[in-house]
């Protein structure tokens, strides 16, 4: 069993406001075994990952971390919380996640209510952002370059290097030693699975599901 397992169906229970005692009853196993199969101390075997793929209605793929698509085609599941194969389109799929997470970010953003804490999140989303659309672009040799100000061949150190740079002042705004005022409030604003779950209802799936893609593709298989 992959290291993505454990994860996901501690987020999915969470998800769900279950407890740990709750599912393990339901799955018919002791609380400490499912407490190892979160934690990936213990792997389960196939008939226990069809189990955990029936009781969260999901498909043994998503639990497994291979795709972001929970619900196989024909589903009757019609949660606005989750990302639906219904969609039918992964680029829609993977469209909506960054939306419905992006939001989730920009309400933070907004209850935080530092201004130049927003500013520099915009502008490193902003760059991320330009240097996708400059690759895509750029595919084509012919296409004009004179919508642009900075040459082709320098655009992609001088972005990074500008997301180092904003990357380092979002991420001061966590150290208690910081003397610059950047963010006061930060440490006021609580986060967890059960939180998210609880105040956005309809998009802390999408956070979720980008959780893991996020860093399943941070494994760097060849």
């Amino acid at each position: 069993m992959n290291k993505d397992f454990g994860r996901i169906i501690t987020l999915l229970r969470k998800e769900k406001k279950l407890s740990q005692k709750q599912v393990a009853s339901d799955l018919g196993v002791s609380q400490a075994l499912l407490s190892h199969y979160e934690k990936g101390i213990r792997e389960c075997g196939l008939n226990t990952l069809v189990k955990f793929a029936d009781y969260y209605s999901v498909t043994t793929d998503y639990l497994l971390g291979r795709t972001l698509q929970r619900y196989s085609e024909g589903s009757d599941i019609s949660d606005d919380a989750s990302i639906s194969i219904r969609d039918k389109d992964t680029l829609n799929i993977s469209k909506k996640v960054l939306h419905n997470s992006q939001s989730i970010i920009y309400d933070y953003l907004n209850k935080i209510g530092n201004r130049k804490l927003s500013k520099n999140v915009s502008y490193y989303l902003m760059l991320s952002t330009y240097k996708v659309f400059r690759m895509i672009y750029s595919a084509n040799k012919e296409n004009p370059q004179d919508m642009f100000a900075v040459h082709k061949e320098v655009y992609s150190g001088f972005s990074n290097a500008a997301m180092d740079v904003l990357e380092s002042r979002i991420n001061s705004a966590t150290e208690p030693s910081c003397e610059v005022d950047f963010v006061k409030k930060t440490a006021d604003i609580d986060i967890s699975p059960e939180i998210l779950v609880t105040n956005y209802p309809k998009t802390a799936s999408s956070l979720f599901n980008l959780i893991q893609h996020a860093e399943s593709n941070m494994k760097f298989k060849k």
